[in-house]
């Protein structure tokens, strides 16, 4: 709370954006069984705020559209309904100068045929520093930054360690210079030693350029080091949002208990019950009526969650949408 009240108005606001994928329906099964073109809908209605300095956490299962919403807030999708502001103002095309996104994978979200060079400089460029010399300074400064060295930048992505990749990405995302960052899943793909390292890098440089994070991970304990503010999905949906120590010492959500609950923890103490999920997570293209969790959930208030979405009210500063509290 205490960033907000520095910060003023949010620096990016989520109005019920929705990204649905159509699948259209394969020519033999429109003519035989009359199938008609269905639709994935990958994020379905999620509001949110992030404010300047912040780092938010955004997690859950694999499909919930965690990385279809990154994607959508850095407008590498554009949104099938709803609405991004930026500073209180709808976002635009140029809103990649404001943003910038660092990939899972380092291993494809670097040009193979380009060297460190190049893909920097084409992000200085789009920033608009046109003199080769002052291209080069930039460029050999970001690679120092970010823990690389000046005989790197003639050296191709192959010849590179996964985390020195992610390094290069990291150093491609800053030569925009931008105010908000999109960190999808950027260490998963690491190993553990190397993970911490990159941690901490992330970290250094939101104090120094003063970054705000859109940090999405599964690891649940690199959310609670470094999210000021957790938001939990679940089938395109916002389950709960809390601030990260509230929401890790009293998670009210079902769906946010089981996932916390599956946190390994060496002592027994601090251990919670483990809490096991029945069945698999429905389909995006079918999702059920009512609440989404409900074919999964262990606590159903009654035949309300089966039928109608739950209003989200504000429980204990957390945003919950469970018809347990209403």
């Amino acid at each position: 709370m205490s960033r907000r009240a520095a910060n003023g108005a949010p620096l990016v606001e989520a109005r019920d954006v929705k990204k649905h994928f159509p699948v259209p329906a394969s020519l033999l099964g429109k003519l035989l069984a009359g199938q008609k073109d269905q639709l994935v809908k990958a994020v379905d209605g999620v509001s949110f705020k992030i404010w300047p300095g912040e780092t938010v956490g955004l997690v859950g299962e694999s499909g919930c559209g965690k990385t279809t919403l990154g994607r959508v807030l850095a407008r590498l999708y554009e949104p099938t309904a709803g609405e991004i502001l930026f500073r209180d103002w709808p976002v635009h095309s140029s809103f990649f100068r404001h943003t910038q996104i660092i990939f899972q994978n380092p291993y494809s979200s670097l040009n193979p045929r380009k060297t460190v060079r190049d893909i920097i400089g084409v992000a200085l460029r789009q920033r608009g520093l046109r003199d080769p010399q002052e291209r080069e300074a930039e460029t050999l400064r970001l690679l120092r930054r970010v823990g690389l060295s000046e005989r790197h930048v003639d050296a191709y992505p192959h010849q590179f360690s996964g985390g020195q990749r992610q390094r290069i990405g990291i150093a491609r995302a800053l030569a925009i210079q931008p105010q908000f960052v999109v960190a999808d899943e950027p260490v998963s793909a690491l190993d553990v030693s190397i993970q911490a390292q990159v941690i901490n890098l992330l970290q250094e440089l939101q104090e120094e350029f003063d970054l705000t994070y859109l940090f999405i991970a599964h690891d649940l304990s690199v959310i609670h080091h470094l999210s000021d503010r957790v938001v939990v999905m679940y089938l395109g949906h916002v389950m709960e949002e809390a601030e990260t120590e509230s929401l890790f010492a009293n998670p009210l959500h079902p769906y946010t208990q089981a996932l916390l609950a599956a946190i390994p923890v060496v002592d027994k103490e601090d251990r919670r019950e483990r809490i096991i999920l029945e069945g698999a997570v429905p389909s995006p293209i079918d999702p059920p009526s009512g609440c989404p969790f409900h074919t999964r959930c262990f606590a159903k208030k009654g035949p309300e969650c089966e039928q109608e979405y739950p209003p989200e009210v504000q429980v204990q500063g957390h945003r919950v949408a469970c018809w347990l509290y209403v």
